[in-house]
């Protein structure tokens, strides 16, 4: 097949809409990732509430739902440096199709013991933690791989969507976990999500790349070796530590994980201790911030290459503490499903145009090494934010401990906002 043919630049199936807003899914490429993407996605997202419920009904505490978050995300903070490694040096598609299919064939391993009743506490941490291994070195290349399908022409677009579309799952997945459970119990939600990534590994073999943009990494130095690996990894971090705008995305990044992103974690707390609504009620709450997370993507989707995108992450980031501190103290179900919608679209406003910016400020023969430190920048210190949270929210409250987190991430992105100009200018 010609080159041109396969391109992720080459000419677009033409698509009928009013605007550019959708204009990414005109790729072919890009069409298949994303749809495969999203429906493994919404198994993802149906697993995290009955795994989430699983915990609390095995432990009774807060500090093990702590526990278990800090065991899906810890792999991150060793493994997503060397995936943004192996994303510059390897084939990103077969490097993703490896760690879909070890994430999914965990995700069978836990509904049968679910399924089976000889799950305990412990098991449950340690598929958490295989399934945070299998992700951590998958995601630089599922970030990274984005300009492969696209092109940088439609890459912020790409991007966006790429939000929407896990926002989406976000919504959706643990709304199908209240009605799974209700149908086919725990252990029916967890197989669903097994069986989800089925379609993105179908996605990702049906996905043709131009040979061009893996040719460099196909000559690059083998990343079998782990004295090539050491001096890549530090090459990246030296490239980040002499650009500082750079370098204070991801501080803020960082900042908005530690402190904020432990609200998630939280979540099955106000449902059944604080507002009594069973696992129900659960589903819906976390279906309410994945509303919230939807539109803040698709905002980021429509307003396209919007300049000052400095102040749109500054904002996005202010924004999300102080819903965060108001959701965490009310006890009015209403005034906290408001906030949990308004933390969800804050937060994804920021990260997702950070995950722009950045593309757009380096080279892309660093894209995949600075994509793991945005990742590990969020997702590598999740797992301390967790742990943290958890073990404060077991001896000071839930609301004292969200409420301290969310103040501390307004102030930081106050401070960066008055005291940062590179950051605010950044378009």
């Amino acid at each position: 097949m010609p080159i041109e043919a396969i391109s992720p630049t080459a000419p677009r199936t033409r698509v009928s809409h009013g605007s550019k807003m959708f204009r990414a899914l005109s790729h072919r490429n890009f069409r298949l990732f994303w749809l495969g993407a999203f429906l493994s996605n919404v198994g993802t997202w149906m697993q995290a509430g009955a795994q989430a419920w699983l915990v609390l009904q095995l432990t009774n505490s807060a500090f093990w739902l702590g526990l278990d978050a800090f065991m899906a995300t810890i792999p991150g903070f060793f493994l997503t440096l060397i995936g943004g490694v192996f994303a510059d040096l390897i084939d990103r598609r077969r490097l993703l199709i490896a760690t879909q299919i070890g994430a999914g064939a965990a995700a069978i391993g836990l509904a049968t013991l679910v399924w089976t009743g000889v799950v305990d506490r412990w098991m449950v941490l340690g598929f958490s933690f295989l399934t945070g291994c299998c992700m951590a070195l998958a995601s630089p290349s599922y970030l990274a791989m984005t300009y492969d399908l696209v092109g940088r022409e439609d890459l912020a677009n790409a991007i966006a969507l790429n939000s929407t579309q896990f926002q989406l799952s976000r919504v959706i997945g643990p709304a199908m976990f209240g009605v799974g459970f209700k149908l086919f119990g725990l252990a029916g939600c967890f197989f669903a999500n097994g069986l989800s990534f089925i379609a993105v590994i179908a996605a990702l073999v049906m996905v043709r790349l131009d040979p061009r943009s893996i040719i460099n990494r196909v000559a690059a130095p083998p990343a079998k070796n782990p004295q090539v690996v050491w001096r890549e990894l530090v090459e990246g971090l030296r490239y980040v530590k002499k650009r500082p705008r750079v370098f204070s995305l991801l501080i803020l990044s960082a900042v908005n994980s530690f402190f904020g992103a432990p609200y998630f974690a939280m979540v099955p707390i106000y449902a059944r201790d604080i507002f009594k609504l069973g696992e129900t009620g659960l589903a819906w709450m976390m279906s309410t911030a994945g509303c919230g997370a939807l539109c803040g993507a698709l905002l980021v989707a429509y307003l396209g290459e919007i300049r000052k995108k400095g102040w749109l992450v500054l904002i996005g980031a202010i924004a999300f503490g102080i819903c965060v501190t108001i959701f965490a103290l009310s006890t009015h179900l209403i005034i906290s499903l408001t906030f949990l919608f308004g933390l969800g679209f804050a937060l994804v406003v920021s990260v997702a145009t950070t995950n722009t910016l950045l593309q757009q400020l380096v080279t892309d023969s660093m894209r995949g090494r600075v994509m793991s430190m945005f990742i590990l920048s969020f997702m590598g210190t999740m797992p301390f934010g967790n742990i943290i949270a958890g073990w404060a929210s077991h001896r000071f409250g839930a609301p004292h401990t969200l409420a301290v987190g969310g103040t501390v991430v307004a102030l930081v992105a106050i401070s960066m906002a008055i005291f940062n100009r590179r950051l605010r200018e950044l378009y």
